[in-house]
């Protein structure tokens, strides 16, 4: 039986699509629709019902799908098994992430996993949170890195961070020379805020109202790049993660305050799922993103030491 494609009828099962396998395969549609039918003519049977749309597994490509997970999951844990004796780490770990991490930060993990571990083959990308749970369910993921991550039932999650929440300001707002600032200063300001849908903005939200403090929405959006800018040209302040800001503070086009009156933070996980072998490449890039935790907590605490970030 040919493994790639096993794995291709796998993902044409948890899609029941062609052409989002094709994309998560990263391969063409054709592609996709050829490997199902040598598959299907080496087993003599139909797989998939493709008069239905979405299209349908048959009675055989439902037993077929169901025994393969578990097949594909036991042939992964036997050569993650054998590459051990190679000293080397080897394989393919796929990572999703929200898009309010940063896109700087990220990359630079990535980066650090290639130079480390040249041999994994490192997958990332960006989803909104609960395509992010979708897809690690469906195993199109090993790992996902949210905040606020659940954890419980088929899902695990790692701590990560603990990031500290600050107010980011434009260089030429009249907060900008502050080292910390009470929560209540921002009342009535031009607001940037993630999404209504993103748990962040629920909490931010939570966290203004508590303090009767009122703000005004001008922008939202669901990306921190995004928000980034939209500060930086003074369209308003915004309440952004300071580990996402250390390319914008070391440059000058963002200044950040501490808030003097609340603890505001955002606790980070990397989620996967709960009963699934991790693989040694897999658990690889979660050390790297440890390591890195690390030193942004001793960063921040530098930063404290030395009268705040302005």
């Amino acid at each position: 039986m040919n493994l790639r494609n096993t794995e291709i009828f796998c993902a044409i099962a948890s899609h029941r699509s062609f052409s989002k396998a094709a994309a998560a395969r990263q391969i063409s549609q054709p592609a996709v629709s050829q490997a199902l039918q040598q598959l299907e003519d080496d087993l003599g049977v139909m797989l998939v019902d493709r008069s239905q749309r979405p299209i349908e597994l048959t009675a055989a490509g439902a037993v077929f799908y169901e025994r393969c997970q578990k097949w594909l999951e036991e042939y992964r844990e036997i050569e993650d098994a054998v590459h051990q004796f190679s000293g080397r780490v080897t394989g393919k770990v796929r990572v999703a992430s929200i898009y309010s991490v940063g896109l700087l930060q990220m990359s630079s993990y990535v980066r650090r996993m290639r130079e480390e571990h040249p041999d994994v083959e490192l997958h990332l990308d960006y989803s909104r949170p609960d395509e992010i749970y979708a897809r690690l369910l469906r195993d199109e993921i090993d790992l996902g890195i949210m905040s606020f991550p659940r954890d419980g039932g088929e899902i695990g999650s790692i701590p990560w961070q603990v990031q500290e929440m600050v107010l980011a300001v434009a260089p030429e707002h009249p907060l900008a020379g502050r080292a910390a600032v009470a929560l209540s200063e921002i009342d009535g300001l031009d607001f940037v805020a993630f999404t209504a849908d993103l748990t962040i903005r629920r909490k931010t939200e939570k966290l203004l109202k508590s303090a009767d403090v009122s703000v005004k929405v001008v922008h939202q959006f669901d990306n921190v790049e995004t928000i980034k800018r939209a500060v930086e040209i003074d369209l308003g302040v915004a309440i952004l993660p300071l580990s996402t800001m250390r390319r914008e503070l070391e440059f000058g086009t963002l200044h950040a305050a501490h808030f003097s009156n609340v603890e505001f933070v955002r606790p980070m996980g990397i989620i996967h799922k709960r009963h699934k072998h991790l693989s040694r490449a897999a658990e690889k890039f979660v050390e790297l993103l440890h390591e890195d935790a690390g030193d942004d907590g001793a960063s921040i605490t530098r930063q404290r030491a030395a009268g705040g970030i302005v």
